[in-house]
């Protein structure tokens, strides 16, 4: 059973959210948050898998939050929720440690994948919010060279670089392992050390090395 912590500060979307996880037979709401401090208290309280995370509430803000969250002994892989169309906090939540991003209006279906992917180490982003993430980001870094960015990428093994190119098109560990003909287990192995060696705490990280290297167009 994959146990999820719901955060919003409007009662009708965490019931909402909670009407959709309650429809599985493999995930369960431990608890609800109205702010970012009721949702450190929970995390602490329940040790949910999951944290599904709005960004802008009163007190201490989803961003906040999730910085402090990250921070614990195995903390929770959290999911940020967004509306993202003029949101820029979207932005520091990346530098914050949120594993993945889905606009609110995401369809159920892809809301519960995203949730077991994020217990497994996967995520899951909207097309749009990933596009506009790195554009974003890769943009802003034009005056770093491509020959720095490969330079921060000199660590890295010949599989490792295949790995990276892979997560940079989008690609689930599912598809990564089939496409590199190795298992899903070898590749988690791979991300982990890509983590380590690129300093990242999440695959959209890995995705704009990728990108500023030129590895991916």
């Amino acid at each position: 059973m994959i146990s999820v912590l719901l955060v919003d500060d409007e009662a009708l979307i965490r019931a909402g959210l909670r009407m959709i996880l309650e429809t599985t037979d493999d995930l369960s709401v431990v608890d609800e948050a109205e702010d970012g401090h009721a949702a450190l208290a929970a995390v602490d309280r329940h040790r949910p898998d999951v944290v599904l995370m709005d960004i802008r509430m009163p007190r201490l803000d989803g961003i906040a939050a999730t910085a402090r969250i990250r921070t614990r002994p195995q903390p929770p892989s959290v999911i940020v929720l967004t509306t993202f169309n003029t949101d820029e906090d979207v932005f520091r939540a990346l530098g914050a440690g949120a594993t993945g991003f889905l606009l609110k209006d995401t369809p159920p279906a892809d809301l519960l994948r995203a949730v077991r992917l994020a217990v497994t180490g996967d995520a899951m982003l909207s097309p749009s919010v990933t596009r506009q993430v790195i554009h974003r980001l890769t943009a802003e870094d034009r005056s770093q060279t491509r020959v720095e960015a490969l330079g921060k990428l000199e660590p890295l093994t010949d599989r490792e670089r295949e790995v990276l190119v892979q997560i940079g098109l989008g690609h689930a560990n599912a598809v990564i392992a089939r496409t590199l003909h190795m298992s899903e287990a070898t590749v988690k192995s791979h991300i982990t050390r890509l983590f380590e060696k690129l300093a990242a705490t999440n695959r959209v990280q890995l995705a704009i090395a990728a990108f500023r290297a030129g590895l991916v167009e």
